[in-house]
């Protein structure tokens, strides 16, 4: 067995831990916007949540000896409780032997960054589940699209219509209106070959002679006043590939600072341990020939203001 060296006897290591730290999936981590990570210091405790306090009209005249009126912002609602969540990488032997010809090759580097995008890839996915359950919502902030209204339908569907109205039913709701709208890919393709968001592109013009070239996501984000954001993401089942935010459009105002900072009615948070994640010191696993490196992290996302979002199901066929 390969002998351990004093920096590998500590409890974590600095280096790999920064390269976890600052590792991106070239894939867009939707759950990042939708759910920004409010650090916490321990595994439990309460979920703060916004009502409509800060947009109320107060009498702030006080009359000589009469009381103060005192407002609050926020309140804890039910408990969060943080899910611990480990996975190693491995390096096996072999590859080491082999990577010893290869100059630059940084093993070890590598597993870290393949552990972070798969871990990375399961928080996109505990936020797809919840974002897109349509039980979450009350029935004013969902539709579901079918027939000649899916927007797969470049003709006779209004996706303009659709979202005006989903705006206009968050701000009824939480005085904001939605600031996002993650799609999935297969959306985003319909959206960007649509008549009439070419037809407004193009200053009005019709389909005769019209330039055909498809749309943006910055072009789509002008036209609908809000950022518009692919959710490209995907998992393979072992067959095939998986959007993870498939046919689904879904509109939210969310704020990604953190909540002592705000007072508004953001979407969603992730509640994520101070110090995490972490990638402890490798070790030698015997019987399997392989360096380990260990990767720690703590972390769990809440749907906490399901008003502020609007779900559109079957957007496409």
């Amino acid at each position: 067995m390969p002998q351990m060296t004093p920096s590998q006897a500590r409890a974590v290591d600095p280096i790999l831990t920064e390269v976890a730290l600052g590792y991106r999936s070239d894939q867009s981590p939707v759950a990042d916007m939708l759910f920004p990570r409010v650090p916490v210091g321990q595994r439990g405790g309460k979920i703060i949540e916004f009502n409509a306090e800060s947009y109320r009209l107060y009498d702030t005249r006080q009359a000589p000896g009469a009381d103060i009126h005192s407002v609050q912002f926020g309140y804890a609602t039910r408990d969060f409780a943080l899910v611990d969540r480990k996975l190693n990488g491995k390096v096996p032997i072999q590859m080491l032997e082999e990577a010893a010809a290869v100059p630059g090759l940084d093993l070890a580097q590598h597993a870290i960054q393949g552990v972070a995008d798969l871990m990375a890839r399961e928080r996109e996915q505990l936020a797809a589940q919840l974002a897109l359950n349509a039980a979450a919502y009350a029935a004013e902030n969902k539709i579901t699209l079918t027939g000649t209204d899916q927007w797969s339908n470049p003709t006779a569907s209004d996706p303009f219509a659709i979202v005006a109205n989903a705006r206009e039913a968050v701000r009824k709701k939480t005085g904001r209106r939605p600031n996002r709208m993650i799609i999935g890919p297969e959306v985003r393709t319909a959206l960007a070959k649509h008549d009439k968001v070419l037809t407004r592109l193009r200053g009005g013009r019709g389909a005769d002679g019209r330039d055909q070239t498809p749309a943006t996501l910055e072009q789509l984000s002008a036209l609908f006043e809000l950022q518009v954001i692919e959710g490209d993401m995907q998992y393979h089942t072992g067959t095939a590939f998986v959007d993870i935010w498939g046919k689904f459009a879904l509109l939210a105002y969310t704020e990604t600072r953190s909540a002592q900072q705000m007072g508004t009615p953001s979407f969603g948070y992730t509640y994520q341990l101070t110090g995490r994640p972490v990638v402890l010191e490798p070790y030698w696993h015997d019987s399997q020939e392989s360096w380990l490196y260990p990767m720690r992290d703590a972390f769990q996302p809440y749907l906490v203001g399901p008003d502020s979002g609007y779900l559109i199901t079957g957007a496409v066929a």
